[in-house]
């Protein structure tokens, strides 16, 4: 073999090494380099249960620079063959090969908060904006009349499972996931203690839940909670209607189908509307919860302060707290104070 046809043989081998270098750097780059578009730490990406390959790429690739090397890499890695649904973060910088990786197997979870909802029509609402299902669809599993039946509840008092907090579970749960979610939060809520609190006072979980919504819109006072669930016990041990105006203003709500107006004020004209929810008609306490109460005020049901107060209006001596009253005559005292503060302020 002469050296002419040695240096051929070994010219050919080197641009074929070159050759495959090039291939491996490009796959290598394709794979592993950086490719991501946005400045922040993380970039969250919501993909739909129903999601096809071509929507989950689409949403995914708003987080990148090169599309075609992304679809390149989620072919290689089969992913376009199996779509995972649910809430993942892909962090800065991130390669292809790990965008692809995240979002097939690390579904993070989120935190759902809700407070002060008066149906379960607004939770339902209030859900669907932090959890993939609809609020129909979360409201045909809360009020499902099956599971209603089986944990004792009906329409009215459907709302007495939610407990106002907050609560990890993933963006993509089912809504009857999440509804039997809560459903367990509120039996662990239940301890033994708190039923034996809730039998000595007369009650059961779902009446406790209702009497505390009542004392949570009565006042934003944490500390003034227990002696206003004391006056409403007081008169339900004595069989005195609890004449209560946030029942009265739900009650309006209720009858008119409209809880998106805004009540102000309670009038005379008010107290005489024809509902199971006016406190002011009927006796006892309302078919169900007039809103999610927090835990504060539940707690204040079950720990109730000792008194013989009967009566309580606004102290407009010390704003967001109450004179209370163990008299109808110093109640009426208090009222006329109040009444004649109203009308100096043209409140």
């Amino acid at each position: 073999m002469n050296k002419n046809y040695k240096k051929i043989i070994l010219g050919i081998v080197l641009v074929g090494l070159v050759i495959m270098g090039i291939f491996a750097y490009n796959i290598y780059s394709i794979l592993f380099g950086s490719n991501t578009n946005f400045e922040t730490e993380t970039y969250e990406v919501f993909i739909p249960s129903d999601a096809d390959y071509n929507t989950a790429f689409l949403i995914i690739a708003d987080a990148v620079n090169d599309r075609d090397n992304l679809h390149t890499t989620a072919v290689k890695k089969k992913y376009n063959e199996n779509i995972k649904s649910g809430r993942f973060l892909i962090k800065k910088g991130s390669s292809n090969n790990d965008i692809i990786n995240t979002v097939r197997s690390q579904n993070m979870p989120i935190k759902v908060t809700f407070n002060n909802q008066e149906r379960v029509e607004n939770l339902a609402g209030r859900l669907s904006q932090q959890i993939e299902p609809d609020s129909l669809t979360l409201l045909k599993a809360m009020k499902d009349p099956e599971f209603l039946k089986e944990n004792g509840l009906d329409e009215n008092t459907a709302l007495s499972i939610y407990l106002p907090n907050s609560y990890e579970t993933y963006w993509n749960t089912s809504a009857e996931r999440f509804r039997d979610k809560m459903l367990s939060y509120h039996k662990q809520f239940w301890t033994a203690e708190k039923l034996a609190k809730a039998k000595k006072l007369d009650l059961s979980p779902s009446e406790v839940y209702t009497l505390a919504s009542i004392v949570q819109k009565e006042t934003a006072k944490v500390d003034e909670m227990p002696r206003v669930a004391g006056v409403y016990l007081n008169r339900l041990a004595r069989g005195i209607k609890l004449d209560a105006d946030p029942t009265v203003i739900y009650a309006k709500k209720k009858s008119e189908n409209d809880f998106e107006q805004q009540i102000k004020q309670v009038l005379y004209v008010h107290l005489e509307i024809d509902n199971p929810y006016n406190t002011y008609r009927y006796s006892s306490l309302p078919p169900g919860p007039i809103v999610t109460p927090d835990l504060t005020a539940i707690n204040a049901v079950l720990n109730p302060e000792k008194h013989d107060y009967l009566y309580f209006v606004a102290n407009v001596e010390n704003f967001g707290y109450h004179k209370f009253a163990k008299t109808l005559a110093q109640h009426n005292r208090n009222a006329a104070a109040y009444r004649r503060w109203i009308a100096k302020n043209n409140r």
